[in-house]
């Protein structure tokens, strides 16, 4: 039974995706009712150069985590070194 369900299923997709015309989605319906009475204003491809930050450094990233996984393993060995045997 459960073929005849995925062939059924199968048969669907195929005949739903042949379709000659697509309903859009209720977001594209939306915003096209929406820009039909205020279109949207031109938008820059890039960015302002006052807006743009200066990236940081890589290595700041790197020295953190390094920094810590030192401060990991000097917590475990402290804590190990005072744990009563």
């Amino acid at each position: 039974m459960s073929e005849q369900d995925d062939a059924e299923r199968e048969f669907d997709l195929r005949w739903a995706d042949d379709a000659r015309h697509k309903e859009p989605s209720a977001r594209a319906r939306m915003l096209a009712a929406r820009w039909k009475h205020d279109p949207p204003g031109p938008v820059p491809f890039r960015a302002d150069p006052d807006h743009v930050t200066r990236p940081r450094s890589p290595w700041l990233s790197t020295v953190v985590v390094l920094g810590c996984v030192a401060a990991v393993i000097l917590l475990l060995g402290y804590i190990n070194f005072r744990a009563p045997y």
